[in-house]
């Protein structure tokens, strides 16, 4: 059998996966090989998924985003699903999790992975659901069907709630919103219904071989996360996490990947303290957050709430932030949604790079101030980190041509702009002031930022992904409309 990327990583060889991650992230591959060999770092990369560009997932490196896409009963046809993938790798999603629950998960699931530059990630728990018809009626033999299918099928991580045990469930009785993961619900249901002890933690052993047969990582499930800021921090959420902390080291033993899931919604001052003790517990695993949102008060703009809190966890050492949109909670996002959430956790993965001190980090920003102090309109779109949306908002109201050279734009006029104003006097200071103007000359080029920390969107896009039309067994029109499905702290969580 071959060797997983930890496995390889542990007998000292740097893989072809860890090479490629060196150089998208500018960093020396003996080092990404000893973070992945300490567990400290993951490259999900399932033997299966020959369409991918590796990546890295771990707190040293460049904080990664994912976006959640997938089916439902109501929309499930085929081109309508890749185009949210489209959408979502488009407006830069470093990985995306396919969650669908409606018709045709097997054929979808295959297409994303033959297309997908990025790591695909599923929870196998919703199709064991689907099949079983409730979850009471889930068996163990169905739950290691579907989890060996999806991996033969090239899955790179899959969400796996084994950390929610039958002794935990007391503990939510007295919390607000109860139990708001959708994974831990049903593994709640049906450990209530048998009886027993979740089988997902009984069969766990058995899951560590498939995995390490086809190099699949976990992600594992945050089932008792907070849904609401009243219950963050509390017992159920800590007594799972004990439980995350065992189960990734006996994955580790399997020579299997781990990287272990957040909450959900949590205090701006009780963020950093979820990180730490994560990291603790858990002996440095990548923590991959879903959120979290600071505040419950704001329907309709959980993009941004979260958003605060995705940044704070960056800075604290969370490894991969799971968007939200503006739908959270509400319906289902349509794909202006799609690009605003992943827009604010863009920012927030960046923020958190840059108030990291990520090697190169912050030349992006500089670039982005070079071109706005020289009134290089043209510049500051191609650097912006959605360039169509900064020109469009320039062109509201100096659409013409000329305007991309002027020294101005319409929030302060020409009279009362600040940068023209100081530019003016700066030039007119015959000599002695003008050694103090701008020095611009940011070199992304050359920088030693990463791949990864330049302007994310559309650099997967035409030419790593194919046009709807020429995928096969699709066809060319729909009158379904792109959406992809959002899940933070909330019941429509993983």
């Amino acid at each position: 059998m071959a060797r997983t990327q930890i496995a390889a990583a542990r007998e000292g060889t740097i893989t072809d996966e860890m090479q490629r991650v060196a150089d998208r992230e500018n960093r020396d591959p003996e080092y990404v090989r000893q973070q992945v060999a300490d567990g400290q770092a993951v490259i999900p990369a399932n033997r299966n998924h020959d369409a991918l560009d590796p990546m890295i997932i771990g707190r040293e490196f460049a904080t990664k985003v994912n976006a959640n896409i997938g089916n439902s009963e109501e929309s499930s046809d085929l081109e309508t699903e890749l185009e949210k993938l489209h959408t979502a790798v488009h407006y830069g999603a470093d990985t995306v999790m396919d969650l669908g629950t409606g018709a045709n998960l097997d054929e979808i699931r295959e297409t994303h992975v033959e297309h997908s530059p990025v790591p695909i990630g599923t929870v196998p728990l919703y199709e064991a659901v689907k099949r079983a018809g409730s979850p009471e009626a889930i068996t163990t033999d169905l739950l290691l069907e579907v989890i060996e299918k999806q991996a033969q099928q090239g899955v790179d991580y899959m969400t796996i709630h084994a950390g929610i045990l039958a002794e935990h469930l007391p503990l939510t009785d007295g919390r607000k919103t109860g139990i708001v993961s959708r994974g831990g619900s049903i593994m709640a249901k049906w450990m209530e219904e048998h009886g027993e002890q979740n089988p997902l933690f009984q069969l766990y052993d058995e899951i560590c071989e498939v995995f390490a047969e086809h190099d699949v990582t976990f992600s594992l499930g945050d089932s008792l996360r907070p849904g609401s800021l009243a219950d963050a921090c509390d017992e159920a959420q800590y007594a799972e996490l004990d439980t995350l902390g065992e189960l990734t080291r006996r994955a580790w033993e399997h020579d299997v990947q781990v990287m272990v899931e957040g909450p959900g919604h949590v205090p701006m001052h009780e963020v950093a303290e979820n990180v730490e003790r994560q990291q603790e517990v858990c002996d440095g695993a990548p923590f991959y957050v879903l959120g979290p949102l600071v505040t419950d008060v704001a329907p309709g703009y959980d993009h941004i709430t979260s958003a605060i809190g995705a940044a704070m966890a960056a800075q604290a050492g969370a490894a991969m932030l799971c968007y939200v949109t503006p739908k959270e909670h509400l319906g289902l996002p349509d794909e202006e949604d799609v690009r605003d959430g992943l827009a604010a956790y863009r920012i927030a993965a960046h923020a958190g790079d840059v108030g990291n001190e990520r090697p190169g980090a912050r030349d992006w920003d500089d670039a982005v101030s070079e071109a706005r102090y020289e009134f290089d309109w043209r510049e500051q779109f191609r650097l912006a980190l959605d360039p169509d949306r900064a020109r469009e908002y320039h062109d509201q109201t100096l659409p013409e041509d000329n305007y991309k050279e002027a020294r101005f734009c319409s929030m302060c006029g020409v009279e009362f702009c600040s940068m023209r104003i100081d530019q003016d006097a700066r030039d007119g200071a015959d000599g002695e002031m003008a050694e103090l103007e701008s020095s611009a000359g940011t070199d992304l080029e050359s920088s030693p930022a990463a791949e990864v920390n330049v302007p994310p969107v559309g650099t997967h896009e035409s030419d790593e992904l194919p046009p709807i039309e020429d995928c096969e067994g699709v066809p060319s029109e729909t009158d379904v409309e792109p959406g992809v499905e959002s899940e933070s702290g909330t019941a429509s969580d993983d």
